[in-house]
């Protein structure tokens, strides 16, 4: 994949990201309705490729207002993510050579390797994680599932304790994928699944979107390394 094509789609599934997270505002208050209706508006312009690196510049500033508005990333890890994917591209568009574009580009793919591997690493380190029960304590105990058949999960131990390590594993092992592009696709297709699961049963809709954006950035930088 070619640089520019990947900053391109990093660019298209970015903006959608954010517009489907921007319908969520439009019952809000008026101040906080403008906010997300600019960031809308930018985000299209984004996916037009209008003006050119300014629609970005602009939803970069608008994310300092909303920062301020919220008091922080209110949504935690996929606004972070989020975050760092929109500074990370408008950064790249202003660099002043090809190197340093890369540079920061390749930064992003680097910290989505990173969000998987810590990721596990934090679990491991818990014994809740390694017996199954803070997976239990999820499906029991969590107010997100959609379904209060899915609480049952709850008490089958053994099917936790081996969702428990299936993902943890997964984490830990995820910058292997790096060394082969075909086994990184192998990877990201098995990551994407498992936040798609995530949304689909817990409601997490917002990481899906937000770290299938970032998958561009991955796939050129393993690329551009190996």
């Amino acid at each position: 994949m070619s640089f520019e094509t990947a900053v391109r789609l990093t660019e298209v599934l970015l903006s959608l990201a954010l517009i489907q997270q921007s319908l969520e505002h439009l019952r809000g208050q008026p101040a906080e309705r403008a906010l997300f209706l600019a960031r809308a508006a930018l985000c299209l312009l984004v996916i037009l490729g209008v003006a050119s690196p300014w629609p970005l510049v602009g939803l970069a500033m608008l994310s300092l207002l909303i920062l301020q508005r919220f008091h922080g990333p209110y949504n935690g890890g996929s606004d972070r993510m989020g975050l760092l994917a929109l500074w990370c591209l408008t950064l790249s568009q202003l660099m002043p050579s090809q190197a340093w574009r890369e540079v920061v580009f390749g930064y992003l793919g680097l910290q989505l390797v990173l969000s998987y591997l810590i990721a596990g690493g934090v679990k491991i380190v818990n014994p809740d994680w390694r017996s199954g029960r803070a997976l239990r304590d999820v499906f029991q105990f969590s107010a997100y599932p959609v379904s209060e058949h899915l609480r049952r999960w709850a008490d089958r131990p053994r099917a936790m304790l081996a969702m428990s390590w299936a993902v943890m594993l997964f984490e830990l092992a995820f910058p292997l994928t790096l060394l082969s592009q075909p086994v990184l696709v192998v990877g990201l297709v098995v990551a994407a699944t498992f936040h798609l699961a995530n949304a689909c049963l817990f409601g997490l809709n917002r990481f899906f979107w937000t770290w299938l954006a970032v998958y561009p950035a991955i796939l050129w930088l393993q690329d551009r390394l190996f």
